[in-house]
């Protein structure tokens, strides 16, 4: 089984995202912008007052958030490593939810939540694939602050740079498929409950397609492909 092989199974269910707000909110059209490459269907449902929002799924509420969580989910940038998002129970419902056009931002947000639930826990493994090597820059002391103490973090990437010294275990991986999908798994360092994976695969003309999951059987399908890449560093 291949990354590439279990996104192309998963088909997303929709869910709904009804908001409650004023009838010129900003935040109405900014959500429709965000999720318009999810199956997320974006209900308005004018009132006064501060904006909230309610997830649901054929009428079952899975979660509820403010104002605070709507602006900063719709903000440019992410969150820091080890903050705690407001708009996190939105994307923890999003369970298994395929999407077909998310931007680098987007998947840094959606990055930024696994890494976090790595970095609570602070043990078990993590596996990122950064498509090439040098794309970590960025990142670096990210993944070397998650490194420092008991999380057992891996990277991946076509070996186009010499990283050197790191407290991560790095792979430099030369496949077509590697250099084209961008990964961050979590084994939950035991618990299933934390099982947590954003698996997705960029396409020239679209950005990136694939699926955010907290499912631990896909994770640990995910987890299985990820061992054929595996290589002493």
């Amino acid at each position: 089984m291949s990354l590439r092989r279990l996104i192309a199974e998963v088909r997303g269910r929709e869910k709904t995202l009804t908001v409650y707000a004023p009838r010129d909110a900003d935040v109405v059209a900014a959500l429709r912008e965000y999720f318009a490459s999810q199956h997320v269907a974006i209900d308005h449902e004018r009132t006064d007052g501060e904006p909230r929002a309610v997830l649901s799924d054929d009428g079952e509420e899975l979660a509820a958030v403010g104002a605070d969580a709507l602006r900063e989910l719709t903000s440019r940038d992410p969150h820091e490593l080890g903050e705690a998002a407001p708009y996190s129970p939105l994307l923890a419902h999003l369970d298994g939810a395929t999407f077909t056009s998310y931007d680098r931002r987007q998947m840094t947000m959606a990055s930024r939540e696994i890494e976090d639930r790595a970095w609570r826990a602070n043990d078990g493994q993590l596996h990122s694939g950064f498509q090439a090597l040098s794309n970590l820059r960025d990142e670096r002391e990210t993944y070397e602050r998650l490194a420092a103490d008991g999380l057992d973090v891996h990277v991946y990437g076509a070996p186009d740079v010499d990283l050197g010294a790191t407290a991560f275990s790095v792979h430099g991986i030369e496949t077509e498929e590697v250099a084209s999908t961008w990964f961050v798994v979590f084994d939950g360092a035991g618990d299933r409950e934390q099982f947590s994976a954003l698996l997705a695969e960029e396409r020239e003309e679209s950005g990136f397609y694939g699926l955010l999951t907290y499912d631990p059987e896909l994770v640990e399908r995910a987890l299985g492909a990820l061992d054929g890449y595996r290589k002493p560093a």
